[in-house]
């Protein structure tokens, strides 16, 4: 092997020439490396590892020395893994592969090993991130807290700033005021002339029409002489007129009844002609028995009716009954509700008697004011009914729960900010609407004089309650009026004492049945008991009521049951009610049926026998013709009467017409006179409107004057004055907690309300407790914390930090020599095919090797040119023996153009192959090796004369084996 160039390998004990000579005996096998000159330089392996690692010779790649038997082992394998084996380790794809895995593997345990570092000092870590989170809490505290001491501040001032707000619009509003003084005053003055100058042009009016009635008076009483003496003539015209119609009308009728009377002769003679006496008869006959049937049947129906009408009412009444008695099962079923919530509670209350003044929730505030007891200035107490005892047994309880009830679940502290703090408290148990009362609970216990007291026999609220605390005591008298309300027994006791005896200092009665009763001046009051009234929380023991409650509840479940019973004995003889109606109304609807069809023959019948009926008697014929003659008589006497009536209307008529001429006569000439006087009049009740207008404009305006403008303008100097004198007491206050100089250095004012930041700071001072308490520890302790465990994990993390930091980057790396591996395979799989299929058309023959790198596998495909089908071989079995030499020599060759080894050897590998494909493979593999570089050895059994000679060419003949 040579052994020249910068790649040499130990040139000072080799030289230029490095022989390999590998000793195969029965017993072992071993590898000699001598020089140049042949000496023996070493057997060793390490040497020889060495020698291998310098030249990166793969002494296990088949290619280096590939015997014609094991490339037919290769080719005739029909594994397709075992191909892709071969190829792999061949390519040193495999050797690559391996690498890569390995370092795969150990960056994984290098990862597990980080992370099992990082894990032990993971909880102090934890403890660090919980202690930033604390020290930012703090931070957030002191921001707070600073904030809050700032919004103090500006509160302090916004009362002044606000104040002299109010004062600049109060100037303004003054301003505005007095300026209307002036406006009012021109009104005034404007309406006041214009009242003088009509009141003047009223007396002149008055004076002319006074002189122009006196001229008029006679005129006009003739005028309404002559008037009402026309209206009575017109009257009696239209009366004779109206007369005279009704007359002419009843001529007319008497006429036509004489025409109607004549017919029905003509008539009565024409059907006696056509009609029999016996048919006659027996439609008599017949009609009677019609008449007998009709009456049967139409007392059948009113039977029929009567008997459905009953039942109708008393379906009606049946679901009116059950309407009630389901209203009278609502009713029970709620007073049992009632009296079991009743009883549920009082057992709560007996348990703990505080629960009865405001339930659970009171017991959850009261150990939040345990927790809480530090940060008030003084305990508060309550709530009230807790405190209190009834005196003389429980017999006042109703009245007094009645009397002084909204103040039982109050709580008493002694200044505002314990009234904040209570609130906070009370919003943490879920008590919204605590009443909460502000008393100085220094204060000791009141003395009543006596003359300040009801002067009645009965007893007062005070005086029937008990405490030890004289605070509770002193508010019931003061917020409560408890000294003034006065419990009696009954209504009437009640309405003596609040409204018959006029007692002093009295406020309101009470009654143990529910009853408030009191006068404010001559207003007399009653209002009646609640529906559901809470009695006996202050009562000594429950056991009795419990009692009287369960006794009702079991009462009140009696006759809910009772009443179902009933219901459902109403409900069944409703069904049968309406089981009996609707077999009336079908018997009916029967009935009603038969009795039309009785009528209709009846009318029928009847009209037959009209139509049939034998003429009349000539008595009855004689009678009609006597009436005829009345009739004509009495239409003679009416008309003699009509010419009357024609004569006097006629002289109505001239009457009236003279009458009007008078009268148009004495308006034509009395008219100027009157539309002058009529004008006057208009006139002057147009000036008295127009005067009596403007003296209640006048009058308007000065009453806006007095009581608006005039007043308006003192109410706002009054209150300007008191504001002034109110921003003088909120500037000291103000001055007093920080200067104004601070105010302004905070920047321009947003114009914020006392209101707003009031708000705002109660939110703040909110937020700041709630954060506190969930900080005990101070910001610097907390500090100090950290860093003390910081500085015991910082160069641990540091290490660690930079164990990961080049972990990843051999994590990187790794991928990108993946990616390099994965690109390089896939170039010489194609490499393997292009190369391959290269060799094989020196002989004309195409080929294509198949590699897949997921599967695993490797196939080989030859198609030769005589094959007429065009199909490729995919098994090289079915090749002929120099076929499949050339195809391996052409994948050995493809394989060796992929591979890098200093030398090359191939033994026996055209045996199977004709002349001319030897002839073909030698040419090949001569040509391969010179273009290659580097040193081949080919050992045949063949003549190798047909080799071409060169200067890098040597050819030896060995011997032939001894017999």
């Amino acid at each position: 092997m040579e052994n020249s160039g910068e790649d040499a390998f130990k040139p000072g004990i080799y030289g230029n020439v490095i022989i390999i000579e590998r000793r195969i005996s029965e017993a072992s096998g071993a590898i000699v490396l001598k020089d140049s000159q042949g000496k023996k330089v070493s057997s060793r392996r390490d040497e020889l590892r060495e020698l291998v690692d310098h030249f990166n010779i793969d002494v296990e790649n088949p290619c280096v020395i590939m015997s014609q038997d094991k490339s037919r082992e290769f080719l005739h394998s029909g594994n397709d893994k075992d191909k892709f084996k071969f190829f792999f380790k061949a390519t040193l794809l495999q050797q690559v592969d391996d690498l890569l895995k390995n370092i795969f593997h150990q960056l994984r345990s290098a990862n597990a090993l980080v992370d099992d570092l990082e894990s032990t000092i993971r909880p102090v870590e934890k403890e660090l991130n919980e202690l930033q989170g604390k020290i930012k809490n703090m931070e957030h505290v002191e921001e707070i807290y600073q904030q809050v001491q700032q919004l103090k501040k500006k509160l302090a001032w916004s009362w002044v700033y606000d104040v002299d707000k109010q004062l600049l619009e109060q100037s303004v509003k003054i301003g505005k005021l007095k300026d209307r003084i002036p406006i009012c005053r021109a009104k005034i003055d404007h309406q006041q002339g214009l009242a003088e100058k009509l009141r003047e042009r009223f007396i002149e009016k008055k004076a002319q029409i006074a002189s122009m009635m006196e001229k008029t008076s006679e005129v006009r009483r003739l005028k309404d002489e002559l008037q009402e003496t026309l209206s009575l003539a017109t009257r009696e015209k239209l009366g004779l007129e109206e007369e005279h119609g009704r007359k002419m009308n009843y001529i007319q009728k008497m006429a036509k009844r004489v025409r109607l009377l004549e017919q029905q002769v003509h008539d009565v003679h024409e059907q006696h002609i056509r009609n029999t006496q016996a048919e006659e008869s027996e439609i008599e006959e017949k009609l009677k028995e019609l008449e007998l049937e009709t009456e049967a049947a139409k007392s059948t129906v009113m039977r029929l009716k009567e008997e459905e009408n009953g039942l109708l009412d008393s379906l009606n009444s049946g679901r009116s009954e059950i309407k009630k008695i389901a209203e009278e099962i609502e009713g029970y079923e709620k007073k049992h509700n009632e009296f079991s919530r009743s009883i549920r509670e009082l057992r709560q209350h007996q348990t703990n008697k505080v629960t009865a003044f405001g339930g659970d929730r009171v017991i959850q505030l009261l150990r939040v004011i345990e927790r809480q007891n530090r940060r008030f200035k003084k305990p508060p107490i309550g709530p009230i009914g807790a405190h209190l005892n009834l005196v003389n047994g429980d017999v006042w309880a109703p009245a007094v729960e009645n009397a002084i009830g909204r103040l039982l679940n109050a709580f008493i502290v002694t200044d505002h900010r314990d009234s904040l703090l209570l609130r906070g408290c009370a919003n943490e148990a879920n008590y919204r609407q605590l009443p909460i009362i502000i008393y100085d609970f220094s204060r000791p216990l009141l003395d009543i004089p006596a003359h300040m007291l009801p002067q009645t026999k009965h007893p007062t609220t005070l005086s029937v309650i008990h405490s030890e605390n004289h605070t509770v005591i002193n508010v019931l008298i003061d917020k409560g009026d408890a000294e003034r309300q006065v419990l009696v027994k009954d209504y009437d006791v009640g309405k003596s004492v609040a409204f018959d005896q006029r007692i002093k200092n009295l406020k309101e009665v009470f009654t143990l049945d529910g009853y408030k009763m009191f006068s404010r001046g001559s207003v007399q009051t009653i209002l009646p008991p609640v529906k559901r009234p809470r009695s006996g929380r202050l009562c000594s023991s429950f056991d009795d009521q419990i009692k009287s409650l369960e006794k009702d509840t079991s009462n009140m479940k009696e006759e809910a049951e009772q009443c179902r019973k009933r219901k459902r004995a109403a409900e069944e003889q409703l069904r049968g009610l309406e089981e009996n109606l609707s077999n009336a109304k079908r018997r009916c609807q029967n009935a009603e049926r038969i009795l039309m069809s009785k009528n209709l023959e009846l009318q029928d019948l009847r009209k037959s026998q009209v139509a049939g009926t034998s003429s009349l008697p000539s008595s009855n014929v004689d009678e009609l013709h006597q009436e005829i003659s009345k009739i004509k008589e009495e239409v003679e006497e009416n008309k003699s009467l009509l010419e009357k009536f024609r004569v006097r209307m006629k002289e109505a008529e001239a009457k009236a017409k003279d009458i009007k001429v008078s009268f148009e006569n004495l308006c034509e000439s009395a008219k100027g006179e009157v539309d002058a006087y009529e004008e006057a009049e208009r006139d002057m009740l147009q000036i008295e409107r127009d005067l009596h207008s403007a003296e209640k404009e006048m009058n308007h305006y000065e009453g806006i004057m007095t009581n608006k403008v005039l007043f308006d303008i003192k109410e706002a100097e009054r209150q300007y004055e008191e504001l002034e004198r109110h921003r003088k007491e909120s500037y000291s206050k103000a001055s007093i907690i920080s200067p104004e100089s601070e105010i302004e250095a905070l920047g321009d004012w947003d114009g914020s309300t006392p209101e707003q930041l009031s708000a705002q700071l109660n939110r703040l001072n909110q937020r700041l407790s709630n954060e506190t308490r969930q900080c005990s520890e101070s910001l610097e302790d907390l500090r100090m914390m950290y860093e003390k465990k910081e500085r015991t994990i910082i160069r641990k993390q540091q290490t660690y930090k930079s164990f990961r930091e080049k972990l990843n980057a051999c994590q990187k790396a790794l991928e990108l020599r993946w990616n390099k591996f994965e690109r390089n395979a896939n170039l010489l799989k194609r490499q393997l095919t292009w190369q391959f299929n290269g060799h094989l058309r020196k002989k004309g023959i195409s080929g294509h090797i198949k590699i897949n790198y997921e599967e695993k596998t490797l196939s080989v495909e030859v198609k030769m040119p005589q094959d007429a089908s065009s199909s490729s071989v995919r098994d090289t079995r079915g090749l002929s023996g120099g076929e499949r030499s050339f195809s391996t020599l052409c994948f050995t060759l493809a394989l060796h153009e992929m591979t890098e080894a200093p030398f090359r050897a191939m033994d026996e590998f055209d045996v199977f192959m004709d002349a001319v494909s030897r002839k073909i493979s030698l040419d090949t593999l001569v040509d391969f090796a010179l273009s290659q570089g580097s040193q081949w050895i080919f050992i045949t059994p063949h003549d190798i004369g047909v080799v071409k000679q060169g200067e890098r060419i040597k050819k030896q003949q060995m011997a032939a084996p001894r017999s």
